[in-house]
């Protein structure tokens, strides 16, 4: 950036507002990957809308990239900057600023913590259902740039289904409101669900109206052992189809010894098995809870299940939990190389089967963790860096098992992100999800709303 654009940059916002400092360009220019030179040449922090404005006029004037940041949790690269950027971060607009009771809807700034906004709608007896391990640091705007999903999709849908209304500013510095919280809209095309899962690169977040759902009854989690992949969809058809399902997950052995590992929680049974599945059952009375008990007593006898646990206590139902959500942070010191992948529920498990052959037949030293949201199709797959294997040697082999992973994902119509998106790592095998079609239709949307390339250019298309 030259020093007469940095000049006037400080004359349109408060000292404050701005970090060059090496320290601050590596913190805030990087997100949830490992593997990107950061390369900011700012950090901005604005306070408002009309701070967002600004800086987008000021950005096309001198011909500067903006990448628009939340909480950095994302695992795809979308918020990085490696060519000099300069990084939006949203942590000072952070209000919660409307709540409306009869609509149960409430207006937020993009830098609500979710965990916040769920804290916030528990005080008014309601129920924000959107919910992941990372509750804790990720933002809403960057929820909504990635159509965040989670661990209850099965019940409650993606971050989409919770959008009422956006602010947005684009990257010509217009402002728009988009479908002002209304329930029913017929007047053409709805521009909001552009930004739900754009990456940041149509425009900027500023405010969002979401909805709020009535509070949750009371819940059941089960933890059980597997004998194999067809009996976790066999388990996951029956709880579906015979009781209130609200999270089905799966991780596998070598997961489950990591958490342990790392953090000294006993294992959940007495039964070593290859694969665990845990559920999440709504329980608003008695009858509810027999069904998930005969549930439960038919896919043991079915010998799908081989052992199992039911939470007694709320206190045990979050240590059960802990076996899945705990699963990334127990990973970390590996440096795992991640891949966020989707397939239709129904091809699971001979998708798993086809690309852990090929893995293995490609990578037999290496060790590859599985988790994921069987209910939704969404798989995790962490290749663990092996020993005396340097970071760059390891990303390049990895980019060649991209390769693998992707044209699997091609064979059964799947997706290459399912929650984290394209951003850098997935940009150049978009073609492996998306048609030449599909690809020149969002190139020329994006077009439309940022002409001069300035809002988070190089991700996604």
């Amino acid at each position: 950036m030259s020093t007469s654009a940095l000049l006037e940059l400080e004359s349109l916002l408060k000292k404050d507002q701005i970090k060059t400092d090496e320290e601050s360009l590596k913190y805030w220019g990087k997100d949830w990957t490992t593997y990107f030179d950061i390369k900011a040449s700012a950090i901005v922090f604005p306070h408002s809308t009309e701070d967002v404005v600004k800086l987008v006029h000021w950005a096309r004037k001198n011909k500067i990239a903006l990448i628009p940041s939340g909480g950095r949790t994302g695992l795809s690269g979308a918020a990085v900057a490696t060519q000099g950027e300069v990084i939006v971060s949203f942590d000072q607009m952070n209000k919660i600023k409307e709540f409306n009771p009869v609509d149960q809807t409430v207006v937020i700034d993009p830098g609500v913590v979710t965990e916040a906004l769920q804290e916030f709608a528990h005080s008014k007896n309601l129920f924000y259902p959107v919910d992941f391990a990372a509750r804790g640091s990720s933002q809403m705007g960057g929820n909504i740039a990635t159509n965040a999903g989670g661990i209850k999709v099965v019940r409650y849908g993606l971050t989409r289904d919770w959008v009422a209304g956006l602010k947005v500013v684009t990257g010509t510095g217009d402002v728009l409101e988009l479908n002002n919280a209304l329930v029913k809209n017929a007047t053409g095309y709805d521009l909001r669900h552009l930004f739900i899962g754009s990456e940041g690169t149509l425009g900027f977040i500023t405010e969002a109206t979401i909805k709020l759902a009535a509070a949750p009854p009371p819940m059941k989690v089960l933890v059980m052992g597997v004998s194999g992949l067809d009996a976790v969809m066999k388990i996951f058809a029956e709880f579906k189809t015979k009781t209130s399902l609200v999270a089905f997950e799966m991780f596998s052995d070598k997961a489950l010894r990591k958490v342990l590992e790392g953090t000294g929680l006993s294992a959940p049974l007495a039964t070593e098995c290859p694969f665990y599945v845990l559920a999440e059952v709504e329980t608003r009375n008695e009858a509810d809870e027999e069904h998930a008990l005969s549930v439960f007593e038919k896919s043991l006898e079915e010998g799908w299940v081989l052992d199992g646990v039911i939470s007694q206590s709320d206190v045990q139902a979050k240590t059960f939990w802990r076996y899945r959500e705990d699963i990334s942070e127990s990973l970390a010191k590996y440096s795992p190389y991640k891949n966020d992948i989707a397939v239709a529920i129904s091809k699971v498990p001979p998708f798993m089967e086809d690309l852990d052959q090929v893995l293995s037949a490609a990578y037999p030293t290496w060790e590859v963790v599985w988790f994921g949201h069987i209910g939704d199709g969404n798989l995790h797959i962490n290749i663990l860096r092996p020993e005396g294997l340097s970071k760059e040697e390891f990303v390049k082999e990895c980019r060649k098992v991209d390769v693998l992973v992707f044209d699997a994902v091609k064979k059964y119509k799947g997706s290459i992100s399912a929650e984290h998106g394209v951003g850098l790592t997935k940009r150049s095998f978009l073609n492996y999800t998306r048609s030449e079609a599909e690809i020149a239709l969002m190139r020329g949307i994006k077009k439309v709303f940022d002409p001069d390339n300035i809002i988070n250019p190089g991700k996604v298309i």
